[in-house]
């Protein structure tokens, strides 16, 4: 995931999970441990798209949902997968195998934040730093595992991905039941 993303969605977890509208570019920078040149970087196109307004001493976050698409449409991420295989068991057997350290994303993080699925899924994906191939090996078939690379900052969210990032990644999946959950997340996002 690219530095602009980490701010991105750190903006929209205070947003979203917070209910925390203003921000400053010195908290990301110390919380997300970037510079404060990479972060006046990734707010100039949320200014420019009238997405935050500047104030002197922070910014208020305006519309956050067109924040939202603005992230969807950059994220890549189909860069960020470096593993996937398949595994002959359901999708809650799979979630049941995964090791301690992983964080839930898309459909799998949908479900253990909201206690729902709006339609069935076939895959799990999870943000990891290793691939752990001893216990999900290489086997042939459509994959049904699929490893993210994991920045550590994304383990201060807990063990599933923010609701903005769920929503950047299903955005980002090719699949019809994809489609489905974001209609749902859409529905919660814009109360």
């Amino acid at each position: 995931m690219k530095k602009a993303e980490l701010v991105y969605n750190e903006i929209l977890y205070n947003y979203y999970e917070l209910q925390n509208r203003k921000l400053t570019q010195t908290y990301l920078s110390k919380e997300l441990e970037i510079s404060l040149s990479t972060v006046n970087n990734a707010l100039k196109p949320l200014r420019e798209m009238n997405v935050i307004k500047p104030n002197p001493m922070n910014f208020v976050v305006l519309d956050p949902y067109k924040m939202l698409l603005f992230w969807a449409t950059k994220r890549k991420l189909q860069a960020d997968i470096f593993y996937k295989t398949r595994v002959e068991t359901s999708v809650s057997g799979i979630e049941k195998l995964m090791p301690e350290e992983v964080i839930f994303a898309a459909y799998s993080a949908f479900k253990f934040e909201f206690g729902e699925i709006p339609a069935d899924y076939s895959e799990v994906y999870v943000y990891a730093e290793r691939n752990w191939r001893e216990r999900f090996p290489e086997r042939n078939g459509p994959p049904n595992v699929i490893f993210l690379k994991k920045e550590k900052i994304l383990e201060k969210y807990g063990k599933v991905t923010t609701i903005a990032q769920t929503f950047v990644d299903l955005w980002n999946i090719n699949t019809w039941y994809a489609q489905e959950f974001l209609k749902k997340l859409e529905e919660i996002v814009r109360r």
